[in-house]
């Protein structure tokens, strides 16, 4: 006997897609500067070429880092020999423009934001050290690190993290920049301690609070940060948390609603409750975050609306306890357990826990959030500082260590 080999469709397979001959012939290259110019257009490029670019973890397996799976595209209509030239030629032309894409897009860039903390730590010595690095968790870059102090001319810090290895292999960028901003020293360590038993007293009954917030933010081991995060770590990460979502008991269980095919009246009503994210800041944009929108991406609330958790926005889970009036306390301590519960499912479900750097707390996309990541606010009245003037209160905040802003946001402004 010998192999079946049929006239019209050449070597039988089981799978037709394996009609012709039946052949995949494949190198494993890195591409760095494709991977910054972005892999939807290596993508494409690839089509041109009748090649067909995957990760290194096999068909479905994701692409991570710079390194590439680049065989031929065709299986019928050609021959071996064709099959097999075609990904010769192609690959020494994505090499050829690999090496183009690098020279443009690893030279010491233009950093329009002159003051920020970018354009003091990024010299052109540690450019030429760290330019063309690429992070093996995401693929990121110290260019797309720094894409907001490049476009913009308005950052103070203008940098963001597409991964836990970002950090480490940046730190030279990362660990001086970081201790000017948050006033540490190099040798500093941070100790989180969620246990509110520890908290003494409230906020005084009398005191005129509309209602109370308390957020973190909280990043999964293993995968991106939102602005080098992969489109297949977005999905596991939102996995991920609709497993844990459907272990909330009590006062913690509630629905998930995801973006993607979101109905009118739910989003409707997510934007009433001032629930809902949306696109559209040029900041997340240029960073990387908004990518593949809306997909991976969604709103856990409990039923009472006092507990909410973001997935996939600037940080992977932004993990919210609120409710109306100024029981602080109260507040922390649901906090504390749907963080627990959020934890302890993911543990559960991959052997994985949360970022947390022994020099930095919790890791997060902006290095402005290490620590805690947690904001503790109160919307309260205040009708005798502002007649003392609001300037005075930002001073006499600063001495308390507080944050004064108004209650449309970071940059909403302050009225009444």
């Amino acid at each position: 006997k010998g192999f079946m080999l049929d006239e019209k469709y050449g070597y039988v397979h089981s799978c037709p897609t394996n009609l012709g001959t039946g052949m995949r012939a494949s190198v494993h290259i890195d591409l760095p500067g494709w991977t910054e110019h972005g892999v939807d257009k290596l993508k494409a490029r690839c089509e041109e070429l009748a090649l067909q670019p995957r990760g290194t973890r096999g068909e479905s397996g994701g692409q991570t880092g710079c390194t590439y799976d680049i065989s031929n595209k065709h299986r019928l209509g050609y021959s071996e020999i064709q099959l097999v030239q075609t990904m010769i030629d192609g690959v020494n032309t994505l090499y050829k423009e690999d090496l183009e894409w690098q020279e443009k897009l690893f030279k010491f860039p233009d950093i329009k934001s002159t003051h920020s903390l970018v354009a003091k730590h990024v010299t052109k010595e540690i450019w030429e050290k760290l330019g063309k690095h690429v992070t093996k968790t995401a693929g990121f870059t110290l260019y797309k690190a720094i894409a907001c102090a490049i476009e913009f001319d308005n950052q103070h810090c203008g940098i963001y993290a597409g991964d836990w290895d970002s950090y480490k292999d940046f730190a030279d960028v990362f660990d001086p920049l970081i201790q000017e901003y948050h006033g540490i020293s190099a040798d500093a360590k941070h100790t989180s301690d969620m246990d509110f038993s520890k908290i003494t007293g409230n906020v005084n009954p009398a005191a005129p609070v509309h209602s109370t917030r308390i957020r973190v933010g909280r990043s999964i081991d293993g995968f991106g940060l939102s602005p080098g995060i992969t489109k297949e770590q977005r999905l596991g990460v939102e996995k991920l948390m609709k497993a844990a979502f459907a272990t909330f008991k009590d006062e913690l269980s509630g629905q998930y609603y995801p973006l993607a095919g979101m109905d009118e009246t739910i989003r409707q009503q997510l934007v009433d409750d001032h629930f809902l994210f949306v696109s559209g800041d040029r900041n997340l944009q240029v960073a990387g975050m908004e990518r593949d929108w809306p997909e991976g991406r969604g709103i856990f609330h409990n039923t009472d609306k006092t507990f909410l958790v973001w997935v996939n926005e600037e940080d992977q889970l932004r993990i919210i306890s609120m409710e109306k009036g100024g029981d602080v306390l109260g507040v922390f301590k649901r906090l504390a357990k749907g963080i627990q519960a959020v934890g302890d499912s993911v543990e559960k479900e991959s052997g994985k826990g949360f970022m947390l750097d022994e020099k930095y707390g919790y890791v997060h996309s902006c290095p402005t959030n290490l620590g805690t990541g947690m904001r503790a606010s109160v919307h309260i009245d205040l009708p005798g500082w502002t007649k003392e003037g609001v300037d005075k209160l930002k001073a006499r905040c600063e001495v308390l260590a507080l944050q004064p802003r108004g209650t449309r946001g970071e940059s909403g402004g302050q009225t009444g």
